[in-house]
């Protein structure tokens, strides 16, 4: 075991493990940690949107998209690593019915174009 794998264990979170199976087009809601101004104090937030991309899942350095609607219509997205300990739980609220691995075709589409259909049969 080199020196790069005892690094990457310390930093590893131990909550991928509990994360539910989830791919490209699915709605998930991800809670991530935030730190308050003061520095000790830290919430909650939920970040709820279509995943859109997935980058080696199984690697240290994967990582997935997630991009919501905001108010206003301006769409947001965030990348999220597996392996974050600020990533505390995703929850999977949907699974959409796609035929892709990547859905960056909805960064131009707006209102009602911009949503998957849901796949009732996964």
């Amino acid at each position: 075991m080199n020196l790069v794998d005892v690094v990457n264990a310390d930093y590893i979170s131990k909550n991928e493990k509990s994360f539910p199976e989830f791919r490209p087009g699915d709605t998930v809601a991800v809670h991530v940690k935030i730190e308050e101004e003061s520095g000790n104090k830290f919430r909650v937030q939920i970040f709820q949107g279509i995943c859109i991309a997935m980058k080696e899942k199984g690697h240290i350095s994967g990582h997935f998209r997630v991009r919501k609607i905001a108010s206003g219509g301006i769409g947001v997205e965030r990348v999220f690593p597996f392996y974050s300990p600020n990533v505390l739980k995703i929850e999977l609220k949907e699974r959409g019915k796609s035929r892709r691995a990547k859905h960056f075709y909805l960064r131009e589409r707006t209102g009602k174009k911009a949503k998957i259909e849901i796949d009732y049969d996964r």
